[in-house]
């Protein structure tokens, strides 16, 4: 493969990796309106989405391993192939939860939320922040910007801390709500899951550019 292509190619599997964090940002944030406004044909859209995300992924990580095969590529640019692709997966995995929110929605049905939902959209706000500015960090190779994501972290666990115990003190106080509360805390528990995976891409950032694990 001659250095021009393998450069173009290179260029290309981040344009890629731009455009899955994009669709997977967008899905998020679709899941957690269809479930708030009660709106089930907006939810299975969102889980019908998921299946361009997961192409989107595959067709990444098919390419990176090419890249490899081929050019055998050595030192930053290796860095920069493993990374979109492990990059990838952590987007391909956010695309998940979204699509679980969206089961989620699907499975209340009529129900309406237990409490008017408040936390759980803010902890989404703060987890799709937290991917735009993982995203941005890859495209700037900007470390500081990748550990300020890594902190954040620690706000969307001390919300879902707080969604957890107010969950479970209405369960207490009334087991007629189990049901709708337990959705919630699925709910919860999957937005968490997403800033905890784009915390992953902020340190493959920190990796990308210096080499080296942050502690």
């Amino acid at each position: 493969m001659p250095r021009e292509d393998f450069e173009n190619n290179l260029k290309i599997i981040q344009d890629e990796l731009i455009q899955l964090s994009s669709m997977v940002e967008k899905s998020v944030f679709k899941s957690i309106d269809a479930l708030r406004n009660r709106d089930i044909k907006a939810s299975q859209q969102v889980i019908d989405d998921d299946d361009a995300i997961d192409e989107k992924q595959q067709e990444i990580e098919n390419t990176c391993i090419d890249l490899i095969a081929l050019e055998a590529p050595m030192a930053g640019d290796l860095r920069v192939i493993i990374s979109v692709m492990m990059m990838a997966t952590e987007l391909e995995r956010i695309g998940d939860y979204a699509e679980g929110i969206g089961k989620i929605s699907l499975a209340m049905g009529d129900l309406p939320p237990l409490k008017p939902l408040i936390d759980i959209p803010r902890m989404a706000d703060l987890a799709t922040d937290m991917l735009r500015r993982s995203t941005e960090a890859f495209v700037n190779r900007d470390t500081v910007a990748a550990t300020s994501v890594r902190k954040d972290d620690d706000i969307v666990d001390d919300l879902y801390d707080q969604v957890y115990r107010e969950l479970l003190t209405f369960m207490m106080a009334d087991p007629s709500t189990i049901q709708r509360a337990t959705y919630l805390l699925w709910v919860a528990h999957d937005i968490e899951r997403v800033a905890d995976r784009t915390t992953n891409m902020s340190e493959r950032v920190i990796w990308l550019v210096t080499g080296q694990n942050p502690d």
